[in-house]
């Protein structure tokens, strides 16, 4: 996909624009240009458009050749910018094959005109690196996005498109990550597709192998990814700017396969877990945009990697393993591996924060329950936190991006299913509530006064039905934005006041 560009007409031979109804009147939402509106209006009708979101309309036109009507919904005097930016996605899907539109929709606001060209950005999106003789069959991304507004020799606004591209583009690297299959992405593949990312961005990159982590105790990761031929990894991408307003720890689930282990999965829809590692894929693409936007907060985005699979050396239920820093676990379910593997990370987080003198906050990113699809469904992730207060900025960002999250609590009465006869707790508790209960695991490799978020995007984070918006089928990369949103809030605010 090219840079993003800004004009003040339909420059191009194909165009969007916005068709939204009320009390089944149809409107033109056409924002800095100019239309035929009566013409375009009786076609429309006679095509039987409706205008509800994600409904696509193709006219054929003279200039422009033709206009792709976007619906967006009910007419509204100002559109939500989060509308927009999943009717400019559709808009973008349906372009497919063409090298470019300009996108003319009724944006005003800065909000809104970034939100135009992010979307359209995201829907610019596809996934064809294993096809081979049919991949003329299938057609390329849309190319070149011009966003059509009266604003374009503002500066703020040259800067959002800057910014939708570096969000559309960390966030098509999160979704070719959950995409690969695990015969191309391992653990260690994982680390050097990377390396080779960061290295041009400044980034420092610390990978510790599987020799390394049995060494040093990393009793969690060695613990799932012991049964697999290919081994864990521990992947640290350091982003440190000079006078750093703030450190943040972003912390990943890595799992780059998961049959369960020898709780093994049912066949039926187990090649979906090959998304198992998409929350390691989000924090990592977050740091890479966060660095390219030069944001004055200090990250550290830690990977925990491992395949867990089924072999004579894989861990067996009733195992006791030791995670990071000393406390055991004793590991009942082989397929509650994910929270097995953060714990280890998230206990090394913390200490390497504490060296660099302290941590504002950390957050966890991960596929981590079926419970989180049965409580929210496959759209809404969920948050759960120690710390009310970093939980509401959070959804504030979440909001912002146009990402949904849900906050869920950590009941303390269900702290007890944990508990184990032979170790220090078991890594699967009451079945009921069960989302909760792997949040409050999580919880017991947390300081108390250092503030904390768990995200739970096991349904949002893999798309298996059909594509909606800028939302493809697939990997979504869910929680980049939001996480990236979040440090452009704390790069703009004092510092948080440590728990």
């Amino acid at each position: 996909m090219k840079a993003l560009k800004l004009a003040s007409t339909l420059a191009t031979p194909y165009a969007v624009i916005g068709l939204s109804a009320k009390d089944g009147k149809l409107k033109i939402e056409s924002g800095a240009v100019t239309v035929n509106e009566k013409a375009l209006l009786e076609i429309l009708k006679n095509l039987g458009a409706t205008g509800k979101s994600n409904e696509i309309i193709k006219v054929p036109f003279s200039k422009p050749q033709t206009i792709y009507f976007t619906g967006l919904g009910e007419t509204s005097k100002s559109y939500d910018p989060e509308n927009l930016r999943r009717a400019a996605g559709s808009a973008a899907r349906e372009l497919a094959g063409q090298s470019a539109a300009t996108f003319a929709l009724p944006a005003s606001t800065l909000a809104q005109i970034s939100a135009v060209a992010e979307g359209a950005a995201l829907g610019a999106y596809a996934f064809n690196e294993f096809r081979s003789s049919t991949k003329s069959d299938f057609k390329e991304p849309l190319e070149q996005i011009i966003v059509a507004t009266k604003s374009t020799t503002d500066a703020a606004v040259k800067r959002a498109l800057v910014r939708a591209e570096i969000i559309a583009r960390h966030t098509a690297t999160v979704r070719d990550l959950i995409n690969t299959p695990p015969s191309h992405l391992t653990p260690d593949s994982f680390c050097s597709r990377m390396k080779k990312l960061a290295t041009p961005l400044g980034l420092k990159v610390e990978i510790l192998n599987e020799a390394t982590l049995k060494a040093q105790g990393y009793g969690g990761i060695i613990g799932v990814g012991q049964g697999s031929a290919n081994p864990p990894r521990l992947l640290r991408v350091s982003y440190n700017p000079s006078k750093a307003r703030a450190r943040y720890a972003f912390v990943g689930k890595g799992i780059t396969f998961d049959t369960g282990g020898l709780a093994l999965k049912p066949a039926n829809g187990m090649e979906a877990m090959k998304s198992d590692m998409s929350g390691a894929a989000a924090v990592i693409g977050a740091i890479f945009a966060i660095a390219e936007l030069k944001l004055p907060i200090a990250i550290d985005a830690w990977a925990p990697l491992a395949e867990n699979m089924v072999s004579e050396n894989a861990t067996r239920p009733s195992d006791i393993i030791n995670i990071y820093g000393g406390k055991t676990v004793e590991v009942l379910n082989p397929d509650a591996e994910g929270r097995l593997v953060l714990a280890d990370a998230l206990v090394r987080a913390q200490e390497v924060g504490k060296k660099a003198g302290g941590l504002d906050g950390i957050i966890d990113v991960a596929t981590l329950t079926g419970a989180q699809v049965v409580a929210l469904g496959t759209r809404t992730s969920a948050v759960m936190t120690n710390d009310v207060e970093f939980s509401q900025e959070f959804l504030t960002a979440s909001e912002k991006a146009g990402e949904a999250f849900w906050p869920m609590p950590l009941p303390e009465e269900l702290r007890a299913s944990l508990d184990s006869p032979v170790a220090d707790l078991a890594n699967i508790g009451d079945r009921m509530g069960g989302m909760l209960v792997a949040g409050l695991f999580l919880k017991e490799f947390i300081e108390p006064d250092l503030s904390w978020l768990h995200l739970d995007i096991a349904g949002p984070s893999y798309n298996e039905a059909t594509p909606h918006g800028y939302t493809p089928v697939g990997g979504t990369g869910i929680a980049l934005r939001t996480l990236v949103t979040l440090i452009e809030s704390a790069s703009s605010q004092a510092p948080r006041s440590r728990k």
